[in-house]
């Protein structure tokens, strides 16, 4: 019996320091080397100063600002140590009373807007972080954010066609608009006007 926990024991640190240590510092190396940006976060910065992630939701709620999809991680909006969704089907009652504020939300700040809310700023993705909203939500926010900000609808549409992305390798997933990059554009903007 001493003999088989002996064995036990070794496999047990062995297969520990593999999977544990050395597999994960290979893979490490490997993303350092190979793309050092998206290996440390893809962190942004702006005057050395870290201002979040291309791969990870934040909350805007000034009219000055696109606003992104909602959050459902608790407990508060796109918290990145707790990514989650909602969990809410669409015959659930409280998804349609969210749905339904989040339209109203939008609604009061751009009154003039008759246009269909797009279904992507009133509904949660999956993990409750997603970074990027569709061109048709971007667009539907152009007007509200130009007038608030001051600026020619066409520079802040320009903007918005400067940040969308297209399908990765020109076929996987659909066009997009990183939110945090046209909300810093825009800022740059601002700033490049003063």
């Amino acid at each position: 019996m001493l003999k088989e926990l002996k064995i036990t024991l070794i496999m047990f640190a062995l297969l520990t320091v593999i999977t544990g240590v050395i597999y994960p510092g290979m893979v490490w190396m490997v993303a350092q080397w190979a793309m050092p940006a998206r290996a440390t976060g893809s962190v942004i910065e702006i005057d050395g100063k870290a201002v979040g992630s291309q791969l990870l939701g934040q909350s805007f709620t000034s009219p000055r600002y696109f606003w992104g999809r909602p959050s459902a991680t608790g407990p508060f909006p796109n918290n990145a140590a707790i990514s989650s969704g909602s969990n809410q089907g669409a015959t659930n009652p409280n998804l349609l009373n969210a749905v339904e504020a989040r339209v109203e939300a939008l609604r009061a700040a751009d009154p003039g807007n008759g246009a269909a809310v797009p279904v992507d700023l009133v509904t949660a993705s999956g993990s409750g972080l997603d970074p990027h909203v569709s061109p048709a939500a971007a667009e539907y926010q152009v007007n509200r954010v130009a007038r608030a900000r001051g600026l020619d609808p066409a520079r802040v549409r320009d903007l918005v066609a400067a940040a969308t992305e297209g399908r990765t390798f020109g076929l996987l997933g659909e066009p997009r608009v990183n939110v945090l990059e046209l909300n810093l554009a825009l800022d740059a903007q601002v700033r490049q006007a003063n």
